[in-house]
């Protein structure tokens, strides 16, 4: 008895309904540039060191964790509340702590992939999904950690060719100062956001709320001024009274004389993630006014120092996109011997499906195909071999 056949079965018709907001599709030469950039990055780092590693996108939710508020969260089967990934150093800082509890440190760690944020971010085009890479250097710290970050951040922008400017802060300065000043509780978590802010106005309204004294309020518009060059570093030597200040500029003098280079400082940068506890930096390249770079230093729990540094990959390939080498022609093969013949040539070879010529021919002119191959040899799209 022959066999008896199943019916066909095919997908189900959904309806063409759009995406969800702050998702988006990414199509092939947005993809291929792209995974271009990530493969240079990664190529570069692991060149650095730092070795690869991936995390899971699902993670146990935790109020303790920096974006708790703004990750998705899913129940499993068995009740637990789970999250998916919304930032990378705190998973890698998990990672470290369960798979490498002994080290050896330092440990030089870099990773890639998407990040999920159920509130709509300043990412490009307001994502709510997007890509990262970056590095984590855990175990080590000073001014030559900081300093190698910072070398590290500025070959990364040169191998895609993207211009930026490194500018570096130390948010614990901010907070130096004022505790100098004498200030706790709500009036210094306040004139932390106005200092960040950089609004005279409103520190101006707090001093008066607060009864704060001329000078103090003379101090605070100080800060909000203290952005440029190596020039900033002795205007801040000149606010820093106390012991925490007065380290926080000899630091960032040590960082500045190893790095050797053109850095940008911002000390008025009081505001970045809770977990920074040092020297942090961002990259600004022209014509993005969001970071394509951005990190810092921390503390992991246990009293584990790290630092890291992540770059935007949507942004980045926005930064980049102007440098980036023409994709290569895409030819039609005929036969498995043009199709090696062109491949041998740096093109991309797509092999026919069929020997209708009128069929090729349509399609190589809806894919902008200008030429096919045969055997060894190239010949107009349509002509004869």
């Amino acid at each position: 008895m022959p066999p008896v056949s199943s019916p066909a079965r095919t997908l189900p018709v959904l309806p063409s309904a759009p995406v969800p907001e702050g998702t988006r599709d990414v199509l092939p030469p947005e993809w291929e540039q792209r995974e271009a950039l990530r493969a240079r990055l990664s190529h570069l780092f692991g060149s650095w060191g730092y070795r690869g590693v991936e995390v899971p996108a699902l993670e146990y939710a935790d109020a303790r964790h920096p974006q708790d508020a703004r990750a998705f969260k899913l129940i499993d089967s068995g009740g637990q509340v789970l999250a998916l990934r919304s930032e990378f150093t705190t998973a890698i800082g998990r990672l470290v702590r369960t798979q490498f509890p002994e080290g050896p440190f330092p440990l030089r760690l870099h990773y890639s992939g998407r990040l999920w944020l159920r509130a709509l971010t300043s990412e490009l085009g307001r994502l709510r999904e997007f890509g990262q890479t970056g590095v984590e250097l855990i175990g080590t710290l000073g001014a030559r950690a900081d300093a190698e970050l910072l070398h590290l951040a500025s070959a990364a922008l040169a191998a895609v060719s993207v211009e930026a400017q490194l500018e570096v802060g130390f948010p614990g300065f901010v907070d130096a100062v004022l505790e100098d000043a004498v200030l706790h509780g709500p009036a210094r978590e306040a004139l932390h956001g106005a200092v960040d802010r950089k609004s005279g106005a409103d520190i101006d309204l707090l001093s008066r709320q607060h009864g704060l004294s001329h000078e103090v309020t003379h101090t605070l518009h100080a800060l909000t001024d203290l952005y440029g060059g190596p020039e900033v570093l002795d205007a801040a030597s000149k606010l820093a009274q106390g012991a925490r200040a007065q380290a926080a500029v000899a630091h960032l003098r040590e960082v500045s004389e190893l790095y050797d280079g053109g850095l940008l400082y911002d000390l008025g940068a009081s505001r970045r993630y809770d977990y920074y506890t040092g020297l942090t930096f961002r990259a600004y390249a022209a014509g993005l006014n969001q970071p394509v770079l951005g990190g810092g230093r921390y503390t992991l729990e246990g009293g584990l120092p790290g630092a890291g540094f992540a770059m935007g990959l949507e942004r980045l390939l926005r930064a980049a996109a102007p440098q980036l080498p023409p994709q290569p022609e895409v030819v039609l093969a005929l036969d498995a011997a043009g199709a090696e013949t062109a491949r041998g040539q740096g093109l991309c070879a797509e092999l026919a499906w069929t020997d209708d010529l009128t069929e090729l021919r349509r399609y190589s002119a809806a894919r902008g195909i200008r030429r096919w191959a045969r055997g060894s040899g190239l010949f107009e799209a349509g002509g004869e071999a």
